[in-house]
């Protein structure tokens, strides 16, 4: 499985804005895409202007398909000016069985 951690800082003037197009992106990606296994939206409970998103695809090309679809395209060009800061960090998921003891 292939993993994606976001951690975003939204500008808190638009955060009431942000908040139910990241609803939608999410609940697009697992709702509409068969590689995305899940889509967690979390957000700071000390500081609401921080997010983080726990991403679990099938594998990268599924990562890729959900970088090229119709629903992420309108909701990167619709918090472009939302979003003051990024970090997205790519993660294997590992099994029990496949953590060396």
């Amino acid at each position: 499985m292939y993993v994606i951690t976001v951690e975003l800082e939204i500008d808190a003037t638009h955060l009431d804005a942000f908040l139910p197009l990241m609803a939608q992106n999410a609940a697009a990606s697992v709702g509409d895409e068969p590689g995305c296994r899940q889509f967690d939206v979390c957000q700071d409970p000390d500081n609401p202007t921080r997010m983080f998103l726990y991403e679990v695809y099938d594998d990268r090309a599924a990562f890729d398909a959900h970088l090229a679809t119709p629903h992420f395209i309108s909701f990167d060009e619709a918090t472009t000016g939302m979003i003051t800061s990024k970090t997205v960090r790519p993660l294997a998921l590992l099994r029990p069985g496949a953590i060396a003891g």
